[in-house]
């Protein structure tokens, strides 16, 4: 009974989105953890002519490692139904992210800064305050998959795979 439910439940596309972006999440978390951490110690780093702060470094590494397994599950495994290019499935999601990268930057910089949260604690709520955003942005552009027929690809999807 239990692995009908799995099997049934891995066939939602959102359930794999979920699973997809979790995992690129953890990757994430994992990195930036680690970074902060044990690789950029110092309080500040020179980049490009700026300061920046060793938790918005260990940011910029680890959500783009995120990103790039992110994308790799999201392709393979979610929205395997696209027609679009790799590459342009890939610049779009990269685009995406970077987007993304920046709301997640300004809602650390909220965290840290303005309500005294501690980074590590700061970097999980930021990037769970823009999940659900991305299911739709990454289906409906990064995909080139319309969204009006979520329901019906879910359902089709299933009858076809049983």
């Amino acid at each position: 009974m239990a692995e009908s439910y799995i099997k049934q439940i891995s066939k939602n596309e959102v359930v794999r989105f979920v699973l997809s972006a979790g995992t690129g999440f953890v990757v994430d978390i994992t990195c930036f953890y680690l970074f902060y951490h044990n690789i950029f110690e110092q309080k500040y780093y020179r980049v490009l002519g700026m300061n920046l702060r060793n938790f918005t470094v260990s940011l910029a590494v680890s959500f783009f490692l995120g990103v790039l397994v992110n994308f790799l599950m999201t392709r393979y495994i979610v929205f395997t139904q696209s027609k679009t290019s790799f590459s342009k499935q890939f610049f779009r999601f990269t685009a995406v992210a970077i987007i993304g990268f920046f709301a997640n930057q300004a809602l650390l910089e909220l965290f840290v800064n303005k309500m005294n949260f501690y980074p590590p604690v700061a970097r999980p709520v930021a990037a769970l305050s823009l999940f659900f955003a991305s299911f739709f942005i990454h289906k409906a552009f990064s995909f080139s998959l319309s969204l009006r027929h979520h329901a019906a690809t879910d359902t089709s999807a299933s009858s076809r795979n049983s």
